[in-house]
């Protein structure tokens, strides 16, 4: 069974906090992608850990951002010394500040997973992939070099449900202030492959905002090929309504996606666990890319392009879930498949079967640039700081009653 599962989703705070830059609404997640503070110093770490700790939601899931760097141990010892003119801080207390928060789930380029257990919430399940890399760029924290791109992210697990990055993936929520694209194609690359129903990041602040990627698995042309793009529209842009993303089965246009499924069984189908009370039509809130690209007279209606895509999932759908198999039970070949996605069969460059097989219920990724703060480093703003909302998105997640 399936039940909606409600994540919170912010980035890059530099060290706002909801007691008056912002509100947090409320939910089951919390997803903090990263740029927790402006300088890593320990007074503001201490305060953003504290706000995040007493946020009543049930579960914080936190990366860290190239501004966090007293963080990033390796960084610290070879530039604190002299970064930014700033006063060196201790970074091993920095650091160690996250034992005073148990509560907080942070992640550094690691996977864990999640069981929501409180009675009144959705007792979903699902494994969440956090890191905060980014590609380098001058000297901050957690930054990367292309040619380290593509092993940084083949970590990421096939099976990820939802992957928390602080760099966005390119040519998606990604554009800079000089209307360039910043993020990574080869995190653009890992993403086809997992197709994880939620990626979240940040850091690039003028890309805040939603896209909806319909990975295409049929082409011929090779991989990491994309069939469409949905382009969100903000129901709270200039009003008081929350940011919200619903493409939980209550909504009309629902991801495309099967989350898991017991061996053997059919996908799980979805089923409301909260009482929940009949909704008025939404307005448009998604524009596609394909839409935009036809003339008026070929260009097909948000229903007919969903009962077109699940014509094409039908029979790949039937019987075949994701199977969950202890690491401990496969070879070092085969871990190395489950995490690149290459089977290493085909001698073609351009082959990723292995990413393909078995999974074809993964067709589409949500992808969320909840950058917070509105101005870009070193915040000039006239007058003063401008934020931007949290964003709220709705998705159908396996109870974990029924995986066990």
């Amino acid at each position: 069974m399936l039940c909606r599962t409600r994540f919170v989703c912010i980035s890059d705070t530099h060290n706002a906090s909801p007691d008056g830059s912002f509100k947090l609404p409320a939910g089951d997640v919390l997803i903090h992608a990263g740029d927790l503070t402006n300088q890593g110093k320990y007074p503001e770490l201490r305060k953003t850990f504290d706000w995040i700790s007493k946020a009543k939601l049930e579960v914080k899931i936190v990366v860290a951002g190239n501004h966090d760097v007293t963080l990033d141990q390796a960084f610290y010892q070879q530039y604190g010394a002299y970064h930014r003119g700033e006063r060196l801080q201790d970074d091993e207390a920095c650091r160690k500040l996250l034992e005073d928060y148990p509560s907080i789930m942070f992640l550094t380029h690691d996977v864990a997973e999640v069981n929501l257990l409180t009675p009144e919430g959705p007792r979903t399940s699902f494994k969440v992939f956090g890191s905060p890399y980014s590609p380098a760029s001058g000297t901050w924290a957690y930054g990367y070099q292309p040619e380290e791109a593509f092993d940084l992210w083949s970590r990421i697990p096939l099976d990820a449900d939802v992957v928390v990055t602080h760099t966005p993936p390119k040519n998606h929520r990604d554009e800079s202030r000089d209307r360039e694209p910043t993020g990574c194609e080869a995190l653009r690359q890992a993403l086809w492959r997992v197709r994880p129903s939620l990626a979240v990041c940040g850091h690039v602040h003028e890309g805040r905002g939603v896209e909806r990627v319909l990975w295409d698995l049929e082409s011929p042309d090779g991989s990491f090929q994309e069939e469409d793009v949905g382009y969100w529209v903000d129901p709270g842009a200039g009003n008081k309504k929350q940011c919200l993303v619903d493409l939980s089965s209550r909504s009309t246009q629902p991801l495309q996606i099967t989350n898991c499924a017991v061996e053997g069984k059919l996908p799980p189908q979805p089923a409301a666990s909260r009482t929940e009370k009949p909704r008025s039509p939404p307005a448009k809130c998604w524009t596609w890319k394909s839409e935009n690209s036809l003339p008026q007279s070929e260009q097909c209606s948000s229903s007919s392009r969903d009962e077109m895509h699940r014509d094409k999932t039908t029979v790949l759908d039937a019987g075949i879930g994701v199977t969950h198999r202890p690491s401990c039970l496969l070879d070092e070949k085969q871990q190395l498949a489950s995490l690149q996605g290459r089977d290493g069969i085909s001698t073609s460059a351009r082959s990723d079967r292995g990413s393909l097989r078995g999974r074809p219920g993964r067709r589409e990724t949500c992808v969320v640039n909840a950058a917070l703060m509105a101005t870009s480093w070193p915040h000039k703003a006239v007058h003063g700081n401008k934020y931007n909302k949290p964003i709220v998105v709705d998705i159908d997640l396996p109870t974990w009653e029924t995986l066990d």
